[in-house]
């Protein structure tokens, strides 16, 4: 099955009306396939000029924004109900990852669905940066921003650099011989204008392989932040970037929990040698070594404290018959002839 069979798979395209985010030039959907409604963060001349000159990206094709999602909710801004959420590559993107899949949520009808198409870390230009932790997540929640925050811009733009994904697919790709080319005082500069203008600076807010995403989704069902259950998952296939994901809304919070469980039992967690692999592969033989370093020193300290136990017996021994010397009726009659020779010595030495 292709990318788009992934991310249409079973959805009815004759009477479903749905949501595209972030269509861009390559819409999976166009308006002759189905009733779609295109949905981003500015109109598509804004997107035009933003994506200039970007060689990834065709600004001609970019689709007529139909709905833009910024500062109101998503059902605000589209004061309807849908049957489908179509996201490629956009979930990390958003800011708050908990506030837009609830906003998500909102505007589903009761058995409709989210796709979304997710990029691997372990095969992008993500590859040097960390997988997305629950904190960060929570944390992001808690300010409800509708924008990357200076955080996500400076690692998105300090971390992210291009890799070829079929070397890391083989295993060629080590993070040891990769360099970091940010200017770090333009990154500065960048986060900070979004943080004193409000200006929308796009960026890789959150970080997954297929397992951490799963295991993400589980904790925050587990603290039900959210209520969409993994209704069906393709893993990242070998020479591809990306994942994709079903999500529908469920409120039997142990059956959403059990859903993303068993998504995270099925990803193929056999990675190549990406940059936590070979870290903790680099770890392992260290440890192996330091194991083998500390038995010889346990070994050689052994070794040592035999000699020690014989030399201190000897030297009870000695301190024995010296004392029995001392003692003895010889040494106190050879007394005077010991001191007399002192004397004599003494005399001499002058």
């Amino acid at each position: 099955m292709d990318r788009r069979g992934k991310l249409i798979d079973g959805l009815d395209l004759q009477t479903a009306v749905g949501v595209e985010i972030g269509a861009l030039c390559n819409p999976i959907l166009t308006k002759a396939d189905a009733a779609v409604i295109y949905v981003d963060y500015a109109d598509a001349d804004t997107l035009r000029r933003h994506y200039h000159g970007n060689p990834h990206v065709d600004p001609a094709k970019i689709v007529e924004t139909d709905v833009i999602w910024g500062a109101k909710t998503l059902k605000e801004s589209l004061n309807r109900e849908i049957d489908f959420v179509i996201a490629s590559h956009v979930v990390e993107h958003v800011p708050d990852l908990v506030a837009w899949l609830n906003e998500l949520h909102s505007v589903l009808s009761p058995s409709g669905e989210i796709r979304l198409a997710v990029p691997d870390r372990r095969f992008t230009f993500d590859f040097l940066r960390r997988e997305t932790q629950l904190a960060e997540v929570l944390a992001a929640h808690l300010t409800h921003p509708r924008a990357p925050q200076p955080y996500f811009i400076l690692d998105y733009f300090l971390n992210a650099i291009p890799i070829d994904a079929m070397a890391a697919w083989r295993g060629d790709i080590h993070a040891e011989n990769l360099s970091r080319t940010a200017d770090v005082r333009r990154t500065l500069e960048r986060a900070k204008n979004a943080l004193e203008t409000g200006v929308y600076c796009d960026a890789h807010c959150w970080v997954f392989t297929p397992y951490s995403f799963a295991t993400l989704m589980e904790q925050l069902a587990a603290a039900g932040l959210i209520s969409l259950s993994c209704e069906q998952f393709f893993d990242t296939e070998r020479d591809t970037i990306e994942f994709f994901v079903a999500l529908r809304p469920c409120e039997d919070k142990a059956r959403v929990v059990d859903s993303w469980r068993r998504m995270a039992e099925m990803c193929n967690v056999e990675a190549p040698d990406t940059s936590e692999s070979s870290a903790i592969s680099d770890l392992t033989n260290q440890l192996s070594m330091a194991t083998e370093a500390l038995a010889a020193t346990q070994a050689d300290v052994e070794r040592l404290q035999q000699t020690l136990n014989v030399t201190e017996a000897r030297l009870q021994n000695a301190l024995k018959t010296i004392e029995s010397i001392h003692h003895s009726s010889s040494w106190r009659v050879t007394e005077p002839l010991r001191k007399m020779k002192t004397t004599l010595n003494r005399r001499a030495s002058r």
